[in-house]
């Protein structure tokens, strides 16, 4: 199974990186309901940090970034699904005993991993590039100064030497 198919399927919610049960069903290749009545039956190894419901609005929102609904009747969910983050993806493991999850669980985990490894060797460069921008700010703004000190200097001058001469006149003249 494709690590990059698999980083598709996961999203963003409520700040946390989840997979959706149906999502985890169709890799599992159960049903949904088989799934859900899985970890049901094991509610006890998934704490609230593993496993949630989302809502309607969260649900809707996330719709709109896949078309795998049609509308209709019986071709939409009846109940809201649930979202697992990484750990109640590990823990489906133990739940879902086939030789296919124990595969495709450690394919979900490694995405997680890559994922998660990826972000933080993109937040580094990204810290980086802005320390290299405020570094390299200053020293423009040093530049750009020292310049308009000396466009300045340069006016005062030009306007100094345009300006009308005024000289004392004596009487003998």
């Amino acid at each position: 199974m494709q690590i990059e198919k698999i980083q598709t399927k996961i999203y963003e919610i409520r700040g946390l990186k989840v997979m959706l049960d149906f999502d985890l069903a169709e890799l599992y290749e159960v049903e949904t309901k088989v799934l859900n009545q899985a970890v049901k039956r094991n509610i006890d190894r998934f704490p609230d940090d593993f496993i949630f419901q989302i809502s309607r609005d969260e649900y809707n929102s996330l719709r709109s970034q896949f078309v795998t609904l049609e509308t209709g009747r019986g071709k939409y969910t009846k109940y809201l699904p649930y979202a697992f983050t990484e750990q109640g993806v590990s823990m489906l493991s133990s739940v879902l005993k086939t030789s296919k999850a124990i595969h495709v669980n450690i394919q979900v985990i490694r995405a997680f991993v890559f994922m998660r490894h990826y972000a933080l060797t993109h937040k580094d460069l990204t810290e980086r590039l802005q320390e290299l921008e405020n570094k390299y700010d200053q020293q423009f703004n040093d530049v750009y100064d020292a310049i308009n000190f000396l466009m300045q200097k340069d006016n005062q001058e030009t306007e100094q030497k345009q300006r009308k001469r005024i000289d004392f006149k004596s009487d003998k003249e």
